[in-house]
């Protein structure tokens, strides 16, 4: 489904001169290649995704982590914006090791979304039973993230991820 974006990343490595490794994942926005720049040794991810509000939402989640010098929440490492392309909808990004927290593409920024109330607590609900035990920790994480203004509703194990 998201190999059409390969040729957006390919187009990008060409003209940043950096060279595309493997996949570190892909899903419903988008997908995330493991890149090098020919320059630099150290390796970073591009993140190609497929819709422009999906793009845009996620490299201001990025630009407003920055304005805030943010890199860690509450022990959680999060990616750091080293660049971007509008008309190719990249990200790029540093590659960060567990614990994470990552992929801001379903986010908003300062106003959380109105949805009614039972919605939220399906919402609710439903994470509660992903997370298990460590519902709580991730809960914390949830209001840390809503104290810079950045509500994130597309959350899963694999974009909360902890150390074990």
């Amino acid at each position: 489904m998201n190999e059409i974006l390969i040729p957006n990343a390919s187009l990008y490595a060409s003209r940043f001169q950096i060279e595309i490794g493997k996949s570190l994942g892909s899903g419903k926005d988008g997908i995330v290649l493991v890149a090098k720049r020919k320059a630099q040794p150290a390796k970073v991810a591009i993140k190609v995704l497929r819709w422009p509000e999906a793009y845009e939402r996620e490299k201001k989640v990025y630009e407003r982590l920055r304005e805030l010098g943010v890199n860690t929440v509450l022990g959680f490492n999060v990616p750091q914006l080293l660049g971007c392309d509008d008309d190719l909808r990249m990200l790029e990004l540093t590659i960060v090791k567990r614990p994470f927290v990552l992929d801001f593409a379903g986010a908003y920024l300062d106003v959380r979304p109105e949805f009614p109330a039972d919605v939220w607590a399906d919402w609710e609900a439903e994470l509660q039973e992903k997370f298990g035990a460590r519902w709580p920790d991730v809960r914390r994480v949830l209001d840390a993230f809503e104290e810079f203004g950045i509500y994130l509703l597309d959350v899963s194990p694999g974009n909360i991820a902890f150390r074990d």
